[in-house]
């Protein structure tokens, strides 16, 4: 994915008539998730994100942005108070690759001290990548080659989730020109996924000495972490409802090939023949 985001740059940032009206900048702020460890406390347990940004404005209201995205979510049962009882924890970093289309509400030239401002909606669509990891004893584990709800093993035959997949980015933000060539912002992004694995639950238990004897012994352990440890069947997540990240934070964008004025007498007799016709 960084690949292909450096090749499109390339292309973009050689080309004149593209150059012009393009910017390019940083994204800093944080990232969360919304799931089966945390169903609805957004910006709970935010951490730092960071990215780079490429914006190429048709006009003054539409604008073609694009992010590639780096950010980690994490979730705990006992930190926000989802499932104590279950006692399920998880980090993930998340890799973002989107192109979006941004609908400004005023009229919005960088540089331009007639349109200062202006707030905006934006929605698109996104490649990302997760892997969800726990902690054991001070030690991380990738939890997707653990097979953690049956997964990899031949009794409840399932076939691991994929790393990899699309969500649909959308959400608002507020961008002003401080000066005539860099504009500032800030952006609160929903991500809505088609995975339901980003915390790596979402079914139920399986027998942890079928994981035991088919994956891991760690598996068994990190697939049930509840006092109880007599699980099996029971629901260990809600299927039903897939997960959601989200980034919010401020944006910096630069004019790409601005042109400086000249002050010789023959540019300045030719933008006064501009001018004048």
């Amino acid at each position: 994915m960084r690949k292909s985001f450096v090749l499109v740059l390339i292309i973009l940032l050689t080309s004149q008539a593209f150059s012009q009206k393009s910017e390019f900048g940083l994204f800093l702020g944080g990232s969360y998730y919304l799931g089966d460890l945390n169903p609805q406390l957004h910006f709970a347990l935010t951490k730092p994100a960071v990215g780079i940004i490429y914006r190429y404005n048709f006009n003054p209201r539409v604008t073609l942005k694009i992010n590639a995205l780096y950010g980690n979510v994490v979730g705990d049962d006992l930190k926000t108070k989802t499932n104590a009882n279950r006692n399920l924890s998880f980090k993930s970093p998340i890799i973002e690759l989107s192109p979006n289309v941004e609908i400004n509400f005023l009229p919005f030239t960088l540089g331009n001290s007639k349109t200062p401002f202006t707030t905006y909606v934006f929605g698109g669509l996104a490649l990302f990548r997760f892997d969800p990891q726990a902690n054991y004893n001070g030690n991380y584990y990738h939890l997707q080659p653990l097979g953690t709800e049956g997964q990899r093993t031949s009794v409840y035959n399932k076939k691991p989730y994929s790393l990899i997949s699309v969500s649909i980015p959308f959400g608002i933000g507020f961008k002003k020109n401080i000066g005539k060539h860099v504009s500032f912002g800030i952006e609160w992004g929903l991500r809505k996924t088609f995975t339901d694995y980003i915390d790596d639950v979402s079914t139920q238990y399986v027998d942890p000495s079928v994981l035991s004897s088919e994956n891991r012994p760690i598996s068994a352990i990190l697939a049930d972490r509840s006092s109880n440890r007599n699980n099996i069947g029971m629901q260990r997540g809600n299927s039903y409802t897939k997960d959601w990240y989200s980034f919010a934070g401020m944006i910096i964008t630069f004019k790409i090939n601005a042109k400086k004025k000249c002050n010789c007498p023959a540019y300045r007799e030719k933008e006064y023949q501009k001018r004048k016709n």
